[in-house]
């Protein structure tokens, strides 16, 4: 079982934005907190990426970084300075993928790659329990020939746009993003992962669990049956599982029978019941309730305000 693809897929929604900044001059866009893990790929000159309440942070070519939660930050030509609003510089109607953003000049030139990837506002799945950036270094040394291929790919599509760009774009965005959380996951200088989903990941058996969880969704579960499956006791594993996800094993169960119960009812036309009846609720009732204090509005108000 892909865990990872699946959580990816039952947590997006929409498509990607995506911008190319070509800087040579004073410049400093301001961007908004959005519902997408944002990036900025410098693919040439330097820039400062600046969050409030933390020191800017510089970045040089050949840079990766990742906002994982779309926190409202800029990206500028220096370290303090004004910028002006991504809204204000992108045109009201876009005509495709890798909006031209231009702030001409005689200094040197800085070129940035800006990426957008919509998250389900609401989802609170532990993937996406990461630390607000994720950098990625320039390093020619590094074994990133994936991720290496797909930023390039990614920056010639956007700079020649042709019939079919968006929906290469979106698929690039897609790979690109696994490519980044695996790569920053196996980093060497990465701290330790603690009580993440990601560290959860690394142990064989907690890994299984959560597989059998993602596999049959809609099984009736027990931390003993669990546990059996995987080979250990129920109590290595409620232990070692509430260690390193964060959360006891059925209470990750519930957490996942919603994100996916709030896909279904974004993406098709299936009655709540039947939803219901799939991710493993015998009443309609008893799945509405828990939709309503997972989601904080019931099933059917949901699909009216989500639905694709």
């Amino acid at each position: 079982m892909d865990v990872l693809a699946d959580v990816l897929s039952a947590t997006k929604i929409g498509g990607t934005v995506t911008a190319r900044v070509h800087a040579a001059g004073p410049w400093g866009i301001a961007f908004p907190h959005l519902p997408s893990a944002v990036f900025h790929h410098l693919t040439q000159g330097t820039a400062w990426l600046r969050r409030p309440g933390a020191e800017p942070l510089p970045l040089t070519a050949g840079d990766l970084v990742l906002l994982p939660a779309g926190t409202g930050h800029a990206m500028a030509g220096d370290r303090t300075g004004p910028t002006i609003r991504f809204e204000d510089v992108t045109p009201a109607t876009r005509s495709g993928p890798g909006t031209p953003i231009d702030f001409p000049g005689p200094g040197p030139e800085t070129r940035v790659v800006c990426g957008g990837y919509r998250f389900d506002t609401h989802a609170s799945h532990p993937l996406l329990s990461l630390p607000p950036v994720l950098l990625l270094r320039a390093d020619p040394s590094a074994r990133r020939h994936d991720l290496t291929e797909t930023l390039r790919m990614l920056t010639a599509e956007l700079a020649d746009p042709a019939p079919g760009s968006q929906t290469i774009t979106d698929r690039l965005v897609d790979v690109l993003f696994v490519h980044i959380l695996r790569q920053w996951a196996a980093m060497r200088d990465t701290p330790d992962l603690g009580a993440t989903w990601w560290a959860a990941l690394r142990d064989p058996e907690v890994a299984a669990a959560i597989s059998l969880i993602h596999e049959e969704p809609g099984r009736t579960w027990t931390v003993d049956t669990l546990a059996r499956e995987v080979g250990v006791s129920r109590a290595t594993l409620s232990r070692r599982f509430t260690r390193l996800v964060g959360e006891p094993p059925l209470a990750y169960l519930t957490r996942w029978r919603l994100e996916i119960a709030a896909r279904r009812l974004r993406e098709t036309n299936e009655s709540v019941t039947r939803i219901a009846n799939t991710v493993g609720y015998t009443s309609e009732f008893a799945f509405s309730r828990a939709f309503a204090r997972h989601r904080g509005t019931p099933p059917t108000r949901y699909r009216a305000t989500h639905a694709v």
